[in-house]
């Protein structure tokens, strides 16, 4: 539609009636797309959390074990895993206090995984910091073992300002008439599915879903690639260096053990598959091994 077409259509007697409504909505506009994009720097949150581990191996008594490193798992999500064992009461004062003293103010949690199978033993909301009751799970007795500490960032919530946005679009809306023609309607695309054959299982990659046991899984987007390389080169043994640069290529960062929380998490999803197992070789790799009866 030209220029001449649009304002052939509009009510100038509505864009004054809306004028206030606009102005706002362009005012906070802006500051709705900054809150809802920013995440926290990569480097503060290292920092942050390496320190915090430091603090809780100092409170356990520890000076001298070292400091690990700081694993991104996703995008949002960082973990850690201290050499020793470490005090859960103490876990939530001195995160809280690390992200402060870095300037990270994104909404957070808190889960205390065990190593061998991930599964969550402990676990807090930064919300619940500021309630009047304890920190959930806190003041019991701490479960034993190697345990990690992984922390999920939320994206910061901006809804003053897609309100405004919302604004801005129906006073935009109210504010024009289009131009009475004949109108064009436009067929829906059909996403085709496309399966891969894996096993007894499939696998839609662009829908980022597993088919396994008769149950539909959803996939995350790091699953997912893993996934379809495993697909691609079944019964293949490959090499962790290999498996990292194909997966996480675009990450930018050393991911560390990122690799084995993800075999560990599809492991889970693929049970439903007895033909399908992942089979680590220790410091060497994985392979996806198919026995398909």
């Amino acid at each position: 539609m030209g220029v001449n077409a649009y304002f052939s259509g509009m009510n100038f007697t509505r864009i004054i009636k809306y004028t206030p409504w606009l102005l706002i909505a362009m005012a906070l506009y802006p500051a709705s797309l900054y809150l809802s994009i920013r995440q926290p720097d990569e480097n503060r949150v290292n920092l942050a959390l390496r320190k915090a581990a430091d603090r809780l191996l100092r409170e356990s008594g520890d000076s001298v074990s070292r400091i690990p490193g700081v694993v991104r798992i996703e995008e949002n999500t960082w973990s850690i895993r201290p050499e020793t064992g470490f005090s859960y009461d103490k876990l939530p004062e001195i995160i809280e206090s690390a992200f402060r003293q870095h300037d990270i103010g994104n909404a957070y949690s808190v889960m205390v995984r065990r190593c061998f199978d991930d599964f969550i033993d402990l676990g807090y909301q930064q919300s619940d910091l500021s309630d009047s009751l304890p920190v959930p799970c806190s003041g019991r007795e701490a479960p034993e073992g190697c345990h990690y500490i992984e922390v999920t960032f939320q994206k910061r919530s901006a809804a003053a300002g897609w309100w405004a946005a919302g604004l801005l679009l129906a006073a935009a809306l109210a504010a024009w008439t289009p131009p009475r023609k004949a109108s064009s309607v436009r067929s829906p695309v059909q996403h085709e599915v496309v399966w891969t054959e894996l096993g007894n299982s499939r696998l839609d990659i662009s829908g980022q879903m597993l088919l396994c046991g008769g149950e539909y899984l959803a996939l995350t987007f790091r699953e997912t690639k893993l996934l379809k390389l495993f697909a691609e080169n079944p019964n293949q043994l490959l090499e962790r260096e290999f498996i990292i640069s194909k997966v996480w290529a675009d990450e930018g960062v050393l991911v560390g053990r990122s690799l084995d929380v993800f075999v560990s998490r599809l492991r889970k999803k693929l049970t439903g598959d007895p033909s399908l197992a992942i089979v680590s070789v220790h410091g060497v790799g994985y392979k996806l091994a198919i026995n398909r009866p």
